[in-house]
């Protein structure tokens, strides 16, 4: 990585903090929609009021400040600053240099979007480069095909298949956990860049 690679601000996106005052009532809009809560993983889909949404973001930065092994960005649009989603590196753990990795995209119409491949790409650099991390997990859902695509195009690769392991809307699906060794992820880039 150049010393002039901003880990932070990309072509289309930038990598932030939480805004308290304005991420809590966008991210509440997103809970309504259950298709935005089934893709982040097992837990109960509810929707969640923005002031229980802020509560959540004191508990998630409380968590940053008190554990240092989980890392959550927000995901703007760089134009205007716009809240897209969310990015996270979590179960950190330093002797092993190991983590895993999540990323959301809140509105379906921009799921489509390059917003998620380079803000993927942003964590990845991220953990990889500036955290010296050396295997990064993410869980993929069978019923989220894109999301799945997304972790593979950027090198992760299936090494665990948990058969009917979720339960939608009267179906079962499987549960995937990927993986992604850095010497993996620098050679899918071509260089490190």
């Amino acid at each position: 990585m150049s010393i002039s690679t901003q880990l932070y601000l990309g072509e289309t996106v930038c990598l932030g903090p939480i805004d308290y005052e304005n991420d809590s009532a966008v991210e509440s809009r997103w809970t309504h929609n259950s298709a935005y809560l089934h893709n982040l993983g097992p837990q109960i889909a509810r929707p969640l009021s923005p002031a229980q949404v802020k509560k959540r973001y004191e508990a998630i930065e409380k968590e940053v400040d008190k554990s240092k092994n989980l890392f959550y960005f927000t995901i703007r649009d760089k134009k205007d600053n716009r809240l897209l989603g969310f990015a996270r590196l979590f179960w950190i753990e330093w002797t092993n240099a190991t983590g895993g990795i999540q990323i959301a995209i809140g509105n379906p119409e921009e799921r489509d979007q390059p917003y998620a491949r380079e803000a993927l790409q942003m964590v990845l650099r991220f953990a990889f480069q500036e955290l010296n991390l050396h295997r990064l997990s993410a869980y993929g859902l069978e019923d989220d095909p894109a999301g799945i695509e997304l972790l593979k195009n950027a090198g992760f690769v299936e090494e665990v298949r948990r058969r009917k392991a979720l339960q939608r809307h009267g179906n079962t699906y499987d549960l995937l956990l990927l993986g992604l060794l850095r010497e993996e992820w620098i050679s899918n880039q071509g260089t490190i860049s």
